[in-house]
């Protein structure tokens, strides 16, 4: 990647972004470097940046900065789908896993690309055509999702056009490596280098005999056909609904490899990313009628327990560790999952680990405190001798 002169920013539809924005602004202003935004996200706020069509920008960027969540690096990672230009992701805002690197950081990461001390990795896509003959991709997953209250996913997996097995579960995901982490994680599927090629089919709540996770080739013809038995189904794309199917729709699946170029300057590795993954508490029901998959996790690097719903961060609980105990400082939960009772979750989880692991627990966050005088069971696990060096 030589001299960028061109840098298109892709937003968060409702995170205040202006900060990030103002760094990348001045960066590109020392440099003679236009930023171009797209119209209905740079309408919004009031900054430098030139307001231009998703083609236009696609077309002129030399490197596109994703600020946002994990759900927006996909989304910039689609826009650039099949192209050489790299993506930063930014992490804006509180929660995310793709990102490479977090809003603090972000004037050292326009340096570190100055000096061309990165990497770029290519990520794989897969796509597939709708039952309606649109055609998507996905750089973590497509998953089939029984609909509340029509019948379970029968969905035979038909490998080089021969049916290998058939599943009958609440979903069927169909993930990149990438994608191992998201849900076909929170399904039990395993964790998969991002060094591997290959495509990742896995059930999730399965209730056929058959349960386990299937590793294809990228040149093995995957196709997934809904059976007669099956329920109406509807087509998730990295999480977004696109459109359903029903009895005898097939879907190819077909895998993009390098579909997407993501810049990396070597901070954490995949495996500490996946780490972060590894379950706290396994996955219970979720008060308010949820599927059970909120998952909660300990993400060590950044000091806090997470609780992921769907493969989603919803929030998180921050702690500090000293002295041999752990202090419960903080929880949040994004607003677009709060009243679900995540954050007793993430309270009860913190603790019971806490316990596991014979760690005195000092309070701090006036919402766990709260939660442990309605649930005194836990009060054993609290350190009430003295105050926090």
């Amino acid at each position: 990647m030589g001299m960028v002169k061109v840098v298109g920013l892709v937003l968060h539809p409702r995170r205040d972004c202006g900060a990030a924005i103002d760094a990348i602004v001045r960066w590109a202003q020392a440099r003679d470097v236009t930023v171009l935004g797209l119209h209905d996200e740079i309408t919004r706020i009031d900054c430098e940046a030139v307001a231009v069509s998703t083609e236009e920008m696609v077309e002129r960027a030399g490197l596109l900065v994703s600020l946002g969540g994990d759900g927006t690096m996909l989304r910039t990672m689609r826009l650039v789908e099949g192209r050489k230009t790299p993506v930063l992701g930014v992490n804006v805002g509180r929660l995310g896993f793709l990102a490479e690197v977090d809003l603090p950081d972000l004037a050292g990461a326009l340096s570190m690309i100055d000096e061309h001390k990165f990497t770029i990795e290519s990520r794989t896509a897969v796509r597939t055509v709708l039952p309606g003959g649109k055609e998507v991709s996905a750089f973590n997953d497509i998953a089939l999702v029984r609909v509340p209250g029509d019948g379970l996913a029968h969905i035979g997996i038909n490998v080089e056009g021969s049916n290998f097995v058939r599943y009958a579960a609440d979903a069927v995901i169909v993930a990149t490596p990438t994608g191992s982490t998201a849900y076909s994680f929170s399904a039990g599927g395993p964790i998969v280098s991002p060094n591997v090629e290959g495509i990742l089919v896995s059930a999730s709540a399965a209730h056929s005999s058959f349960n386990r996770s299937l590793m294809l080739s990228p040149d093995e013809r995957l196709e997934l056909e809904v059976a007669a038995t099956s329920g109406r189904l509807a087509i998730e794309v990295d999480g977004i609904i696109q459109g359903h199917a029903g009895a005898g729709d097939h879907l190819k699946i077909i895998p993009v490899p390098a579909a997407a170029q993501v810049i990396r300057f070597g901070g954490t590795s995949f495996y500490e990313r996946a780490r972060r993954k590894l379950r706290v508490e396994g996955s219970a029901q979720v008060s308010g009628g949820e599927p059970g998959d909120a998952v909660v996790v300990d993400s060590f690097e950044q000091s806090r327990y997470e609780i992921l719903l769907g493969g989603e961060l919803a929030g998180a609980l921050h702690y500090r560790r000293a002295g041999g105990r752990i202090e419960l400082a903080h929880t949040e939960i994004d607003q677009a999952f709060e009243g679900r009772g995540l954050a007793g979750r993430l309270a009860s989880a913190a603790l019971g680990d806490a316990r596991r692991r014979s760690t005195p627990v000092l309070v701090t966050c006036p919402f766990v405190a709260g939660w442990v005088q309605r649930h005194p069971e836990f009060s054993d696990v609290l350190d009430t001798g003295g105050t926090p060096s």
